[in-house]
């Protein structure tokens, strides 16, 4: 097990070390030589004002996607559950590209944006609350309600766009998701969400690990199952909706991720929600990286000055082929 963390700790590194080179603006040479305390004041700016932020928020974001689809996954005890499940992801889509569209938040206001996406999300949340509270948390209800709401808050979200056309530029990285133009401004307001609410799931690990069992033996073993599942989906709402208020909709993150968790760390979700943060944080930045070089060599190869490929759109086509391949392994897969 030390052997399998440290592996992974060693992947998280490397996928770091990867975001902070490949990005535009300076070799990687120069990028190793201002690490070490070199280049000018312009390459100084560029490091550790766009780069490091940005890669701080990519590990921050792709830490709460993981946790939030281990406990979604546990608490619903449905593998193919993801934070959509919750409406939580079109909810907080749905509150930027409101406010972005009404002129109350731009990415120039990253405080505004984040307030918009958590209120959306909240929302999201709620409306599935209202949906799914007569069904007493059963799992089955519980995430066919999740996809009619996110489908209506997907619908809402297209009627906003038609509405205000103009703003489809500014917004289309929320419907996609990326991490261009993070500032430290959106780092300092998700590490402590992040932190607070990662916290709140890891001190959930025992009861989510009861509700994996069933909740016939979860009762037996004197567990409130309503009471524990209530918790554990506020736990995913709020990890998820921090993530998208950062980075905007993350396809298949939360979904997929914690299957390689439980894979390499065993259904102990002691350990399995810490290795789901880690997993998911390799991920994204990962992701952000190739996504970066990906963007260097197409402006160069179709000879645009300023090619932009959004880390949403690489990490939505991978998942999608993932996601073929865990159902056609496990089908009718159970926990």
């Amino acid at each position: 097990m030390n052997r399998r963390l440290g592996a992974l700790v060693a992947l998280v590194v490397a996928c770091a070390c990867a975001g902070l080179l490949a990005g535009r603006g300076m070799s990687p040479a120069v990028a190793w030589d201002v690490l070490g305390g070199g280049g000018d004041a312009t390459e100084r700016h560029i490091f550790f004002q766009l780069r490091l932020p940005r890669l701080l928020v990519s590990l921050g974001a792709g830490a709460c996607l993981g946790v939030a689809g281990l406990v979604l996954q546990s608490a619903l005890r449905n593998p193919l559950a993801g934070p959509e499940v919750t409406g939580v992801t079109p909810g907080a889509v749905l509150g930027a590209v409101t406010a972005t569209g009404l002129g109350l938040a731009g990415w120039e206001s990253p405080l505004a944006v984040v307030a918009a996406a958590c209120v959306g999300g909240c929302t999201g949340a709620a409306l599935l609350w209202l949906l799914a509270g007569r069904g007493r948390g059963d799992p089955a209800q519980t995430a066919l309600h999740g996809v009619l709401v996110s489908a209506v808050l997907g619908g809402l979200t297209a009627m906003v766009l038609l509405v205000a056309p103009g703003e489809l530029g500014s917004v289309v990285q929320w419907l996609v998701g990326t991490t261009e133009g993070r500032v430290w401004q959106h780092w300092h307001l998700l590490w402590p969400w992040a932190l607070a609410w990662g916290g709140a799931a890891w001190l959930l690990a025992g009861p989510l690990t009861l509700l994996r069992c069933g909740d016939e033996l979860a009762t037996a073993a004197g567990l409130s199952t309503r009471r524990a599942r209530t918790l554990a989906l506020l736990c995913a709402v709020a990890l998820t909706a921090g993530a998208v208020a950062a980075v905007g909709a993350l396809g298949f993150v939360g979904l997929l991720v914690p299957h390689v968790a439980v894979a390499v760390f065993g259904a102990d979700l002691r350990l399995s929600l810490p290795g789901a943060a880690l997993v998911g944080a390799a991920v994204v930045c990962g992701a952000d990286a190739a996504a970066q070089l990906l963007s260097r060599l197409l402006a160069a190869a179709l000879d645009f000055g300023r090619l932009t490929l959004p880390v949403g759109a690489l990490t939505t086509c991978l998942g999608a082929a993932l996601l073929l391949v865990v159902v056609r392994r496990a089908p009718s897969r159970t926990f």
